[in-house]
């Protein structure tokens, strides 16, 4: 009797996993919908990315150029809408700007002498690449400490109502990009 119901319980979990192994096929030929519409496969990220190395270099400038501005008026908007929700006094915009201002990344110019040639990498020993990450990451620090300066002032300057809404709405715009978290960066 007990090998009966050993057989039984075998054939019932193997029909178990045959039945969410189907399932899962139908998920990954679905075509994508909701929240995570915008993602592409491998082939076709491999794909747009030949396309992009095709083009010439004045091309591919104009084409980061679209990009950036595309992600500005996109953190724009978004800033706006919160700014929008929080219902902000007029004596809460001062600390509002700042906020803004601390949330929006390095322009071109300020990122000019970071980045190196391939002849200028190479030259690097490993302790001096070390060394080089390391700045550049004290920079990055640097940065978040201003960002974080300018959210607690804000968030000082708020309502607790104000706070609520402004702590749901930071959860909702998680980072998606890459899988960190994410404020207000675009």
């Amino acid at each position: 009797m007990n090998t009966v119901r050993k057989n039984i319980v075998i054939v019932l979990a193997a029909f178990g996993i045959a039945g969410a192994s189907l399932g899962v096929q139908a998920q990954t030929t679905a075509p994508p919908e909701g929240r995570h519409a915008h993602a592409m496969s491998k082939e076709q990220r491999e794909a747009k990315r030949a396309e992009f190395h095709k083009l010439t270099p004045e091309q591919r400038k104009a084409k980061m150029a679209e990009f950036r501005a595309k992600r500005v008026e996109q953190r724009a908007a978004r800033q706006a809408r919160l700014a929008e929700s929080l219902k902000l006094t007029p004596a809460q915009q001062p600390v509002w700007q700042a906020f803004v201002t601390s949330m929006n990344p390095p322009q071109q110019g300020e990122r000019a002498g970071q980045r190196l040639n391939k002849e200028q990498r190479a030259a690097l020993t490993a302790p001096q690449r070390l060394e080089r990450r390391i700045a550049l990451q004290k920079e990055r620090t640097a940065r978040m400490e201003a960002r974080l300066s300018a959210l607690n002032s804000l968030y000082a300057a708020l309502s607790p109502e104000q706070r609520k809404v402004f702590d749901e709405q930071q959860r909702r715009g998680g980072r998606h990009h890459g899988g960190h978290g994410k404020m207000m960066r675009g």
